[in-house]
């Protein structure tokens, strides 16, 4: 793969936008190049956790200036499906049955924004900087708005889809797009710390987490009811959470983080 860089380091991958020249900003290239990789990575290949970062001095600064420029000549139906496959790479982001764990420095822009947006755990540098910029464009921010929008409300998209405006990574932590903010120098450190946290945690159960989210939060109350129950009632009987219980019980360590 050209625009991505993928390491494995044990049961964690690391993911890599690695345009660093242009901000790391996203072409059909590396639309393309992120789905295929967020569609391959599922059960059976070991992997636990995903950190997601950008080469240089950026996380993302959105759409590639010469991509956009040969979007304006496009047709509404290339348009159209240029679209489609944006949001189809996000999506297949967004449904990782893996957590996704974003470290974000410098400028996440537009299309960076929705990636921080589809990470299960973001963390951000303090001299991060984010825009919803596509107004300023004469645009909207179309494909990535339901994942923005899951995670920063209407109230704050109102302000910052119809106006464009920078934002800290302070405000990006008070509307809930990332969860904790530190010192640059200190981003390495805390990502390590949120890694270690997943992999404590048994597999499955946080896969079965995940999903459990995606489930409850479109239900009604009595559909949840029932949904949660059966979530429980499946974790209790699985082998790995016997041993979880047996473990806590037994005040050891579950098997999932002997050799750690």
């Amino acid at each position: 793969m050209m625009f991505i860089r993928i390491e494995r380091r044990g049961p964690v991958e690391y993911l890599t936008l690695n345009r660093p020249e242009v901000r790391n900003a996203f072409n059909g290239e590396m639309v393309r190049e992120l789905r295929a990789w967020a569609e391959g990575v599922g059960a059976g290949t070991g992997v636990r956790a995903v950190v997601l970062s950008g080469a240089g001095p950026s996380f993302c600064a959105g759409g590639d200036l010469e991509w956009m420029r040969k979007a304006a000549a496009f047709s509404r139906e290339e348009n159209l499906a240029d679209a489609a496959a944006m949001a189809a790479m996000f999506g297949a982001l967004d449904r990782l049955r893996v957590p996704l764990i974003g470290r974000v420095h410098g400028a996440a822009m537009g299309g960076g924004v929705g990636l921080t947006a589809v990470c299960d755990i973001a963390v951000a540098a303090e001299d991060a900087q984010f825009a919803l910029s596509e107004v300023r464009l004469g645009l909207v921010p179309s494909v990535i708005a339901p994942f923005v929008l899951a995670k920063i409300g209407r109230s704050a998209a109102r302000e910052l889809f119809l106006t464009g405006a920078r934002f800290t990574a302070r405000r990006a932590l008070a509307i809930g797009l990332v969860h904790e903010v530190v010192p640059a120098s200190s981003l390495d450190e805390e990502v390590a710390r949120r890694v270690g946290a997943i992999l404590a945690a048994g597999p499955e159960a946080v896969s079965a987490a995940k999903a459990l989210i995606e489930r409850v939060a479109g239900a009604g109350p009595v559909q949840a009811a029932a949904i949660t129950a059966e979530a429980i009632a499946d974790r209790r009987a699985s082998a790995e959470g016997q041993e979880g219980m047996r473990a806590f019980l037994e005040k050891r360590k579950p098997a999932w983080e002997e050799g750690r």
